[in-house]
């Protein structure tokens, strides 16, 4: 089973802010859009950067905003206006955050979970091969991608990991799964098939871990190069053993 990718789940109409916008103006899209943050780019269209509610109150950009960013911009606008009229930074590209942690659009959902978890962020700006903001994803959009039912990845895994890599019956192995966290257990022929089940299953979506109890008959990733076990062996009776 193929995972989700980021680019099947982002959002493509992005509000923007280029490297040389007023604050100000910043501000004007935070308010207008009730977003959190704007990816910074430049003249081709490359993320250099992201400006959100938090870069606006640090003392470089001397807004003293506290509580609600969104109701302080709703309620007091002009004297945030005039806050940031004080500080140092004039333009985007002068408050915004910098480098900008990006992903590609073919990076899978969990791969994406994993990166905003690792740098404390809630959004990234996605790109393509060239580096170009193609969308933005949000951890409520990989939410909603992953959100699954236990029924749903038990049926996922006797499917796409019994049936389609593994080429067994839905009932061979033993599936447990309790909070997307999948255990396999039971007997399959190779050392190297309890190895792809377990990588299969934790690729998808919905999946937390994997809990491997599994065995096998043959360990396959020991025999010499260019030997099989013909049927009906195990690795005690191959040649050379």
């Amino acid at each position: 089973m193929k995972a989700t990718e980021v680019g099947a789940v982002m959002t493509t109409d992005v509000v923007t802010a280029a490297y040389g916008t007023p604050l100000r103006d910043v501000v004007r899209k935070l308010g207008e859009h009730r977003v959190g943050g704007l990816p910074v780019t430049d003249d081709e269209d490359r993320v250099v950067g992201v400006i959100c509610a938090s870069d606006l109150t640090r003392p470089r950009a001397r807004a003293a905003v506290t509580g609600s960013w969104w109701v302080r911009l709703r309620g007091t606008g002009r004297r945030l206006l005039r806050a940031l009229a004080g500080g140092r930074a004039r333009t985007a590209g002068g408050a915004m955050s910098a480098p900008a942690v990006t992903v590609g659009a073919r990076a899978t959902v969990t791969e994406a979970s994993r990166l905003m978890t690792a740098h404390g962020v809630e959004r990234l700006p996605v790109v393509d091969d060239e580096e170009r903001l193609v969308g933005i994803v949000t951890r409520r959009d990989l939410f909603r991608a992953v959100l699954r039912t236990d029924g749903d990845i038990d049926r996922a895994v006797r499917r796409y990991v019994l049936g389609t890599a593994l080429w067994l019956t839905p009932r061979a192995l033993a599936v447990g799964v309790e909070d997307g966290v999948v255990t396999l257990t039971g007997q399959v022929e190779r050392r190297s098939d309890m190895q792809l089940a377990v990588e299969a299953a934790s690729r998808i979506d919905g999946v937390v871990a994997v809990v491997d109890q599994l065995s096998y008959r043959v360990d396959d990733t020991r025999l010499p190069a260019g030997t099989a076990p013909a049927l009906g062996e195990t690795e005690e009776t191959v040649p050379g053993r």
